[in-house]
C-alpha cells in the first residue's frame, strides 16, 4: 500500500499534454494580469467620483464585500490548501501527521501580523507626532513663552480643535498605510504560490477550470486591496507600485511554474511542506487583517454604530462578498 503511493507521487506528471496545457497557462498569465489590474484598480480609479469617495457611506459597503472576499480566502480558500498539503499521503506521517501543523502556523502568523501592525503603527505614529509636536511647541513658544503647556491634549485656543483633528486625521492615514502594505503582503504570498502551482501543473483540463475562477478570485480580492490602498492616501507613485505588485505576482508566479515544470514534482513532501507552510502563514495574515483591521475597524466606526441602515447594508455587504468568494471554492 505504501509502495503504491510512493509510486503515485512520483508518477503522478507522467501522463500529461504539456503543449495543450502550456496554450491555457500562456492564457491565463494575461487572463489574471487584466483581471489583478483592473480590480484593485477600481476603487482607486472611484476615488475620483463624489458618490465612491471614502467619506461616504456606500464606501462602507463596498469595503464591507472587499473585507468579506478576503476573510473567505484565507478561510475557504487558504486554510484548507495548507491543510491538504500537510496531510497529504506523499509527506509521509512523521511528524506532519502527528500534529495539526498548519492551524500551528496560521496562528502564530496571525499573532505576528497583530505584532508587527501595533510596531509599525506604534513606529510611525511616533516618528509623525514627534516632529508635529515639536513644530508647534516652537511656533508657540515664539508667543507664548511657556513651550510645554499647549502641546496637543491641552490646546484651548480656537485653532486647537483643528489640531486635534488634523492629527486624527493622520493617524487614521499612518494606519490606513499599515494596514495595505500587510495586507498586500499575505495577498502576494497566496497569489505567488497559485501562480507555481497553475503554471507547474501539466494537465489542460485542470488548468483550463482554473483560469477562470482564479480569474475572478484575482478579481474580487484587487478589490480587497484596492479598497484599502485607496483609504491610505498614497502618493501617485505609491499606489502605482502597489498595484502594479499585486497585478503581476500571480503571473510571475505562472512563468516560474512553467519553467520549473520540467523538474517540479507538487506532490515531493519539499514541495508539500513548503506550500503548507506559506499558505499556513498567508491565511493567518488575511484571517486576522479581515477581522480585525478591516471589519472590526468599520463595525464599531460610531458612524455605522448610529446608522441602523448603513449597519444591515455592511453586512448583508460582508455575506455577498464572502458568499461569492465561497463559491469560487468549488472550482479553485
Amino acid at each position: 500500500m505504501g509502495g503504491d503511493s510512493m509510486h503515485d507521487c512520483e508518477q503522478e506528471n507522467k501522463f500529461n499534454d504539456n503543449h495543450k496545457a502550456l496554450k491555457y497557462k500562456l492564457a491565463a498569465i494575461s487572463s489574471l494580469l487584466i483581471a489583478s489590474a483592473v480590480g484593485v484598480s477600481l476603487p482607486i480609479l472611484a476615488k475620483k467620483f463624489k458618490t465612491l469617495h471614502p467619506e461616504n457611506d456606500i464606501f462602507f459597503l463596498i469595503k464591507a464585500f472587499a473585507a468579506g472576499v478576503i476573510l473567505s480566502t484565507g478561510v475557504v480558500h487558504i486554510q484548507p490548501d495548507a491543510v491538504h498539503a500537510f496531510t497529504n499521503p506523499c509527506i509521509g506521517q512523521s511528524p506532519w501527521g502527528d500534529f495539526p501543523i498548519s492551524g500551528f502556523i496560521t496562528m502564530v502568523s496571525a499573532m505576528a501580523t497583530m505584532m508587527i501592525d501595533a510596531f509599525a503603527t506604534s513606529y510611525y505614529k511616533r516618528l509623525h507626532f514627534n516632529g508635529k509636536v515639536n513644530g508647534d511647541e516652537e511656533m508657540e513658544g515664539e508667543h507664548e513663552g511657556h513651550v510645554h503647556v499647549h502641546t496637543h491634549s491641552t490646546h484651548g485656543h480656537a485653532h486647537g480643535s483643528a489640531l486635534v483633528s488634523e492629527d486624527s486625521e493622520s493617524a487614521d492615514h499612518l494606519r490606513h498605510r499599515v494596514v495595505s502594505q500587510v495586507l498586500e503582503l499575505g495577498i502576494v504570498i497566496h497569489s505567488v504560490i497559485i501562480g507555481i502551482s497553475l503554471g507547474a501543473s501539466g494537465y489542460a483540463k485542470t488548468i483550463k477550470a482554473l483560469v477562470a475562477a482564479l480569474t475572478f478570485h484575482q478579481f474580487f480580492e484587487g478589490m480587497g486591496l484596492g479598497g484599502c490602498i485607496a483609504q491610505a492616501k498614497f502618493k501617485s507613485r505609491g499606489i502605482a507600485i502597489m498595484v502594479l505588485f499585486f497585478s503581476v505576482t500571480t503571473p510571475i508566479g505562472i512563468a516560474i511554474g512553467i519553467g520549473i515544470s520540467k523538474t517540479y514534482n507538487e506532490n515531493s513532501p519539499t514541495a508539500l511542506i513548503v506550500e503548507g507552510t506559506l499558505n499556513s502563514a498567508s491565511a493567518g495574515i488575511l484571517i486576522y487583517m479581515a477581522l480585525v483591521d478591516l471589519l472590526a475597524a468599520d463595525f464599531m466606526n460610531p458612524r455605522m454604530q448610529s446608522n441602523l441602515k448603513l449597519l444591515i447594508g455592511a453586512c448583508i455587504s460582508l455575506l455577498m462578498g464572502s458568499g461569492c468568494m465561497s463559491i469560487l471554492a468549488k472550482w479553485a
